[in-house]
């Protein structure tokens, strides 16, 4: 599969996309220690949520790699942690062995939607100028979440969001990214690698010879046990009830929004299309995402998705399933490991998060700005995936508002069947 005249037939080498790894791997390796410190405040075990987080991208990268051969990270996703943590068990009063149970068996639900080519289906129904527009939303959303990471943007009581302090952290947030931006101009092999790696390097001084006295580079312990105790603990008999059948369409409508945009915005940003212009390998990649919601429930985490972070390692020129088996194994060093993990902090991937949302806008050239019943939906959905700080709202909002203005201008017939089931799917994930 990865033969290097294969390489040489989808322009990128093995040394290519094997840095595209571990650069989808360092922009997407903050959710080892986050993931954990959200699903643990439901009385799940820190350390065994850490395990069962790392098992899930192990396979489900590894998977997206070898059987859908995409240069795409899955893991389990932010958001959905979430809805698991805050609102399955904290205000519907799941126990958490419960609340695994519907995550596995929205995973089966999700299994037969991509096994019966459902899922794909609706991914061609999506209307050209909201793939480009989703492509340019995640850009963006990409962006501001770099921003946040570095505190270079941050809250504001008056404005909403404002400049964030010009301290130590910040500048060497701003140095990282003209150095990361340097050297792509420069054309250097690995510069978002490079880049990553040198902020690193510049942050290790704050705390200790300038920038106050807190560390933002600290590395505790060297070794961490793997904690299995969250396997097979999911109660799969009490979690089967017709009363939480809101609680596992609601798994199931925010994970596929949430991988359908994430898989139809890279494929345009990157050109990852196969012959016809659709994502390529889009059902073994659906297969694959719904195949790490099911294998979540069984290990402890909350549902896996496809990670918007893999932008950095497809930028990095990753473009085989190569890119995700580099990243994939990159995670399981951690079950050990996982305090390294500190020795790059968030502002070190922050300048690479950034830059992403500079690739991504390029898809927004191929809408048609002339024609608004596509412009605006394209608009609506591209400016409120960062405004609302989720995928999911931004392309609900752009399918709605593109039927809408359809029908009120009399192109219903526009309109396809697919897309009609994509509303229905999106009202039902806005009341669940």
């Amino acid at each position: 599969m990865f033969s290097a005249a294969e390489l040489k037939k989808n322009n990128t080498s093995f040394s290519t996309e094997i840095l595209a790894g571990i650069s989808s791997f360092l922009a997407t390796a903050y959710i080892i220690v986050v993931n954990p410190s959200i699903l643990s405040q439901t009385g799940m075990p820190f350390s065994a949520v850490l395990t069962a987080t790392i098992l899930v991208a192990f396979f489900s990268s590894l998977m997206m790699g070898l059987y859908a051969n995409n240069p795409i990270l899955v893991a389990p996703g932010m958001g959905l942690n979430a809805f698991f943590t805050f609102t399955a068990v904290f205000t519907e009063k799941l126990s958490w062995q419960v609340a695994l149970g519907t995550v596995f068996w929205s995973g089966v639900f999700f299994l037969l939607l991509s096994l019966f080519n459902v899922r794909a289906y609706i991914v061609k129904a999506i209307p050209k100028s909201l793939r480009f527009a989703i492509a340019a939303g995640i850009g963006l959303f990409i962006t501001l979440i770099g921003f946040a990471n570095a505190k270079f943007i941050v809250a504001h009581p008056a404005t909403m969001v404002g400049l964030g302090k010009l301290n130590a952290p910040a500048l060497t947030f701003a140095a990282g990214l003209l150095i990361t931006v340097v050297l792509l101009i420069r054309n250097i092999k690995g510069s978002i690698l490079i880049g990553i790696v040198l902020t690193s390097l510049l942050a290790w001084p704050i705390g200790r010879w300038w920038g106050g006295t807190e560390t933002i580079v600290n590395i505790d312990n060297m070794i961490s046990m793997p904690d299995f105790s969250l396997l097979f603990q999911l109660d799969l008999v009490n979690s089967l009830q017709w009363s939480l059948a809101p609680i596992i369409l609601a798994f199931v409508f925010t994970d596929m929004f949430d991988s359908l945009s994430t898989f139809v915005g890279l494929a345009e940003a990157a050109d990852l299309l196969d012959e016809t212009g659709e994502p390529k390998n889009i059902k073994r990649s659906l297969i694959t995402d719904a195949f790490s919601t099911t294998i979540a429930g069984l290990v402890g985490s909350s549902p896996g998705t496809a990670y918007i972070e893999s932008a950095v390692g497809i930028e990095q020129g990753g473009k085989t399933g190569l890119t995700a088996v580099a990243g994939a194994i990159l995670f399981l060093p951690f079950l050990f490991l996982s305090p390294l993990l500190s020795a790059i902090p968030t502002i070190a991937t922050a300048p690479a998060l950034v830059l992403v949302g500079v690739f991504m806008m390029k898809p927004v050239v191929k809408i048609n700005w002339g024609n608004l019943s596509e412009a605006f939906p394209a608009f609506f959905a591209m400016v409120l995936i960062p405004f609302t700080y989720s995928i999911t709202q931004g392309i609900i909002w752009g399918f709605l508002s593109w039927t809408a203005l359809h029908i009120a201008t009399g192109k219903i017939r526009e309109i396809s069947l697919a897309l009609w089931i994509i509303d229905i799917f999106a009202v039902l994930a806005l009341i669940l």
